[in-house]
């Protein structure tokens, strides 16, 4: 039995705020993924719109729709035509970015064939608004249950691939098979194996009803409308996630507490007794430890138990993970010392991307290893790891240059994104110039101004680390440089002014002119 393989204590901790809710997923008392839900900014994945194309786009095979929301949806052709063999294998109903680029290289159609500027479609969120792009959106409407993924206009029957013991799939087949409504397929969820039929018919029975729901106001609402609000996180984390793996569930909130009972009760009355109110005095999160592991998943640099770390860094384009030895020295040679620290990143990374929700194309460069055995091991380690990830991922062989590459589904911002925002002063680069490099800076444009301006005075504002610099490093050199262009030099510091700007006014006409001359 591998580390991974062993059985794993989980448990589900809500701290619930009427203007925030955590939820955090704790497996062997270690962190393992955070959710928030912020009022303001409540979660769309799962939403159905009635929507009107915007614009039609052939060269793109794609469609920008509105649907109500500040930026238009995109609608890429594949996500219009559903090939019958697309639910046979997909791990609950959603697909990941790497498996979406594959059915859009393999659709034959033709976007124009089927979409006409202003005509009215149904849609679903499958993707929230990341950075400047709008969400993304399916008309290929899914409805998850408990145990069962409806999918209004297909007619396939399909299983998780979680599930693998073929016995138990054959059975959930010809289950599901008798229980299918006319018009609208069905995939068995994760979370279905070993149910009963009794289960499956309620959960058909409550989702038909939904569409039927969706299809009544679809017929008399005025696009763009919304029709069907996925379930808030909560509600949502209860159906998906509370299953007989979950140890406990704790809650601090009371209205919240009968809320998830009187659910729990009605779907999965034996987990009942799982549900607990926290009434403590410390907030929970503090209670159990979690607010400085939340303040660590913030950090670029994790540290391994071992001295080793790693490095995350997150671009627009990808994730690129870095693995260091450290501090750790090993005790018998380089290859034993690289193997250990690689395997021990191996589980971190696998925690760090549940953790901070990261996802897209994902570069791991772990420390290099001669031996192929070594290689396949930490490999093995990963994708071991990555299989309690609720996300698609696919981890690809180690490359030449010994990094390996891997995708994992993204459905909203990472963590980072969501609770930061781009630094002001560096405009989101991490870094900004050097005190040096700006005092060069500043000299550079002092002689462009004072060639052209013909002034005898000029006034110089920067920010207050710069100005302490140029006088206490720079005071010679910037009176040589007053004396070769004929200039008097006053220079002032701006607390409102950051490191790297900079005002050159006139001191006879109070102007500002650098913009004139700083570019």
């Amino acid at each position: 039995m591998t580390r991974s393989d062993k059985p794993v204590t989980r448990e589900i901790l809500i701290n619930s705020d009427p203007h925030e809710t955590r939820i955090a997923i704790v497996e062997d008392k270690a962190l393992a993924e955070l959710m928030v839900e912020r009022a303001d900014r409540r979660r769309r994945v799962g939403d159905i719109y009635k929507a009107r194309v915007s614009a039609v786009l052939p060269g793109m095979q794609a469609a920008f729709v509105d649907i109500g929301l500040h930026k238009t949806a995109f609608l890429h052709v594949s996500d219009l035509v559903a090939p019958s063999e697309t639910y046979e294998e997909i791990d609950e109903y959603s697909f990941d970015d790497e498996e979406r680029r594959e059915r859009e290289t393999k659709v034959p159609h033709k976007i124009e064939e089927y979409l006409e500027k202003g005509q009215e479609i149904l849609v679903q969120v499958t993707k929230e608004p990341i950075g400047t792009k709008g969400p993304r959106v399916s008309a290929q409407i899914s409805l998850p249950g408990r145990y069962l993924v409806m999918m209004p206009g297909s007619d396939h029957v399909g299983i998780s691939r979680r599930i693998e013991d073929r016995g138990e799939r054959l059975r959930l087949r010809t289950v599901i098979s008798e229980l299918k409504p006319a018009g609208a397929g069905l995939i068995v969820r994760t979370a279905g194996e070993g149910k009963s039929k009794k289960h499956f018919a309620s959960d058909v029975k409550f989702l038909t009803r939904i569409w039927k729901k969706i299809e009544a106001r679809a017929g008399h609402a005025r696009a763009p409308a919304l029709l069907h609000r996925e379930m808030e996180l909560v509600a949502g984390l209860i159906r998906d996630v509370f299953t007989d793996d979950v140890h406990r569930l704790v809650i601090d909130n009371k209205r919240e507490h009968k809320q998830i009972l009187s659910y729990v009760r009605a779907f999965a009355p034996e987990l009942g007794h799982r549900v607990k109110l926290y009434s403590g005095k410390t907030p929970i999160f503090d209670h159990y430890g979690l607010e400085s592991e939340i303040e660590k998943a913030m950090d670029r640099k994790i540290w391994l138990k071992k001295g080793g770390y790693i490095a995350i860094d997150q671009t627009e384009a990808l994730v690129a993970i870095d693995v260091n030895t450290g501090r750790y020295v090993g005790k018998k040679d380089q290859e034993e010392t690289a193997l250990k620290t690689n395997l021990e990143a191996a589980r971190e990374v696998a925690r760090q991307l549940r953790l901070r929700d990261l996802g897209g194309i994902i570069v791991i460069d772990f420390i290099d290893m001669e031996q192929e055995k070594n290689k396949k091991a930490v490999l093995d380690e990963l994708r071991n790891c990555l299989k309690k990830d609720r996300a698609r991922t696919k981890t690809y062989q180690v490359s030449d240059l010994g990094l390996v590459e891997m995708t994992r589904q993204r459905e909203r911002p990472s963590l980072l994104h969501y609770f930061s925002e781009e630094c002001p002063d560096c405009g989101g680069v991490g870094r900004v110039l050097s005190l040096e490099s700006m005092s060069m800076k500043i000299e550079r444009v002092l002689k462009r101004a004072a060639a052209e301006l013909g002034e005898k005075e000029l006034q110089l504002r920067v920010a207050p680390d710069v100005a302490v610099y140029l006088l206490e490093e720079r005071g010679s050199r910037l009176e040589r440089l007053e004396r070769r262009l004929g200039v008097q030099l006053d220079i002032v510091d701006d607390p409102v002014l950051r490191r790297e700007d900079f005002r050159i006014i006139t001191r006879r006409g109070k102007k500002d002119v650098t913009a004139q001359f700083e570019s």
